[in-house]
């Protein structure tokens, strides 16, 4: 149930973003565990010079290829965050060309009773899911 938000400049091919989208989702079903309909991704796209994301002195140079990942989730274990990371980074660069360099992830927990999927129910307070 992992919601993935992308940010990325604006100007990529669709069918490369949704390359990038179905690689995520590999590695979500890979790491998280999770049946294969637990699928929820959107991209944002910005104009380039709307995105500024430096490197916070680590030496990288970032392309026009920068992705940035937000991971809204509920509460993981830290080698399950790191496993997701660093397999989502070997697989984008294998199947996407997208460089670890312009790779950015960061996770957001959340509760159980904090997601309604539709409805306006709380599935995961009600039991339903």
């Amino acid at each position: 149930m992992p919601l993935l938000v992308f940010d990325v400049v604006e100007g990529q091919n669709v069918s490369d973003l949704r390359k990038m989208l179905d690689c995520a989702h590999q590695v979500v079903l890979e790491v998280f565990q999770v049946p294969a309909r637990d699928r929820y991704q959107i991209v944002n796209e910005h104009k380039a010079g709307l995105m500024v994301i430096e490197d916070t002195g680590l030496g990288f140079e970032r392309s026009r290829q920068m992705t940035v990942l937000r991971v809204f989730t509920s509460p993981r274990p830290q080698e399950q965050k790191h496993l997701f990371m660093r397999r989502l980074a070997e697989e984008l660069q294998e199947q996407c060309g997208i460089r670890g360099e312009d790779l950015m992830v960061s996770f957001f927990n959340n509760s159980r009773e904090d997601w309604s999927f539709g409805m306006g129910e709380a599935q995961y307070a009600t039991g339903k899911l």
